[in-house]
């Protein structure tokens, strides 16, 4: 029930648990910081589910905090990097080790010495791989140092953020 709640839920909601029976739903609803419902008819099941309740403990706001999936974070094409300036048409990305290069195009794709595409198509093309996170592969190099495009992509998602 802990995961049920943590992936359907957020703190301070409401759950409410129409057969309660001893309470699951209620502990772990309390245990992290959501409000319940439930709804028992027969009494030796409620008097346990009081008990089982009233024996949980809420956990400290700091252990509530869950971490959000990359997936739940907002999409930011790579072409936002290139309408930002953060990234240049005309710019070369390197894989971590320097070996491979990629131009960046104006229209946000990227293009090495026998192909184009995205970022993710050329990265997995340039290592012969199914797939690639062209966000973690591809770095840009920024004054002396030399920076994972990803880094790029969470300054805007920050300023988002900041803007919400």
């Amino acid at each position: 029930m802990h995961r049920v709640l943590l992936s359907s839920s957020n703190a301070g909601d409401l759950i409410l648990d129409p057969f309660f029976g001893t309470g699951t739903t209620g502990a772990a609803a309390k245990q992290l910081g959501r409000v319940f419902i439930g709804i028992e008819r027969e009494d030796a099941y409620a008097e346990a589910a009081r008990a089982r309740i009233d024996a949980t403990d809420r956990l400290p706001d700091e252990a509530l905090k869950v971490t959000t999936p990359k997936r739940a974070e907002p999409r930011v094409p790579f072409g936002t990097l290139i309408e930002r300036g953060l990234v240049k048409a005309g710019e070369t990305l390197f894989d971590p080790a320097q070996r491979i290069a990629a131009r960046v195009r104006a229209d946000g794709s990227i293009a090495c010495s026998n192909a184009s595409g995205s970022i993710h198509k050329i990265g997995a093309h340039v290592q012969g791989a199914e797939a690639c996170n062209g966000w973690t592969f591809w770095h840009i190099r920024k004054g002396n140092a030399l920076i994972p495009i990803d880094v790029l992509r969470q300054q805007i998602r920050s300023e988002m953020a900041d803007r919400a």
